[in-house]
């Protein structure tokens, strides 16, 4: 059997690795380099955790998502995971950290409730006047997103797949299943799969009713010296509460001290925008101010544009159109999944039935 990969963010990567293992002949194709810094996956470092507030399907699939972490670091021989566990702050009823802690509670998983004073004593740069509540647990962490992108790489190279960076495609033909290069050559194998993120679009414009890509930034901080032993021995920040839809990664093993923002996205083409504007960097930081105290004080190293693709429910895409699957396993959390996602993906090529595969993507159970 041979299988075509278009994109090799973590999905694409993911699905390679997968089909690999299983004796698929693979070849996967990557527009730029690989990791692409352009990629939704091409960023230093994400999130895993359970907490899901509402989204109760893939908050039970966390289990899932690392069993398929646990066993792609054993293929690459190293583990690209730090287990900072997590954090979560409530500002005001009902924000992202109440509903987040609200999932957590309803799911019957554990997690420690920490009053205004108990997380300013742990966590000094919260200013506890600005916080209801917080809250920790010990699951959950950062995935090193370059690490795990270039063990991938090599590892497929190594296992005898077809990695081609640097190679742009033009056509996906879901009938025959057929690719076609920028250059005008055509590539066939016995099944195509899609997982090109944001330019997903740009090959299936027919899509745009199911998707809708996003330009995001996040920014990179050095933060006042007496906060930064505090930071880099912080759990990861699910929501800091309040209404910016907002989270927080420690510098962990090499990466910098990363603030995103929910709020920050506006609808955009994939390549828009992708140069980060003119005190960009300073409104994101700003956002975090409260919880965080002395916002002012902490420096701006860099500004990191990405591009997501999202459906209008913020659950994964999964649809197969003759010999072609197109997948959207992004959504603004679709990293922590990777490879769970490339597992499920490859076992439906082989066995043929994509239409369980759909169904664990959506995750709607």
């Amino acid at each position: 059997m041979s299988v075509i990969v278009v994109g090799a963010g973590i999905s694409g990567l993911s699905t390679a690795w997968a089909l690999t293992r299983r004796g698929v002949a693979v070849t996967l194709l990557e527009q730029g380099a690989i990791p692409n810094p352009l990629s939704a996956s091409g960023d230093q470092h994400r999130i895993i955790r359970r907490a899901y507030g509402g989204q109760g399907g893939y908050q039970r699939r966390i289990g899932d998502a690392y069993a398929a972490w646990d066993e792609m670091w054993s293929d690459l021989g190293q583990k690209h995971l730090v287990d900072t566990g997590f954090m979560l702050l409530s500002q005001e009823p009902g924000d992202g950290g109440e509903i987040y802690r609200n999932g957590l509670v309803e799911g019957g998983y554990p997690i420690e409730d920490l009053s205004p004073a108990d997380v300013a004593e742990r966590f000094p740069f919260v200013d506890p006047a600005t916080i209801r509540y917080g809250g920790v647990s010990a699951e959950g962490g950062v995935l090193l997103c370059q690490k795990i992108a270039a063990g991938l790489r090599d590892w497929l190279v190594a296992n005898g797949a077809d990695v081609r960076a640097n190679t742009a495609v033009s056509k996906v033909d879901a009938a025959v299943g057929s690719v076609t290069l920028m250059d005008g050559a055509e590539l066939n194998a016995d099944h195509v799969v899609v997982t090109a993120g944001a330019w997903t679009l740009g090959l299936f414009p027919k899509l745009d009713i199911s998707l809708t890509t996003y330009r995001t930034a996040v920014v990179y901080l050095t933060p006042p010296v007496d906060l930064q032993s505090a930071w880099e021995h912080a759990p990861t920040i699910l929501d800091p509460g309040g209404k910016i839809d907002g989270y927080v990664l420690p510098p962990v093993a090499g990466t910098g001290l990363k603030f995103g923002a929910g709020t920050h996205r506006y609808k955009a083409a994939p390549n828009q925008d992708r140069a980060a504007k003119p005190g960009e960097g300073e409104q994101l930081r700003d956002y975090f101010s409260p919880p965080f105290g002395r916002i002012e004080e902490y420096r701006v190293d860099d500004v990191v544009t990405c591009a997501y693709t999202f459906t209008s429910d913020e659950h994964f895409f999964a649809r197969t159109e003759g010999k072609a699957t197109i997948v959207s396993a992004c959504s603004g959390h679709g990293y922590k999944f990777g490879a769970v996602v490339g597992q499920k993906l490859a076992e439906g090529v082989v066995t043929g039935d994509l239409e369980n595969t759909r169904v664990w993507l959506e995750a709607r159970d």
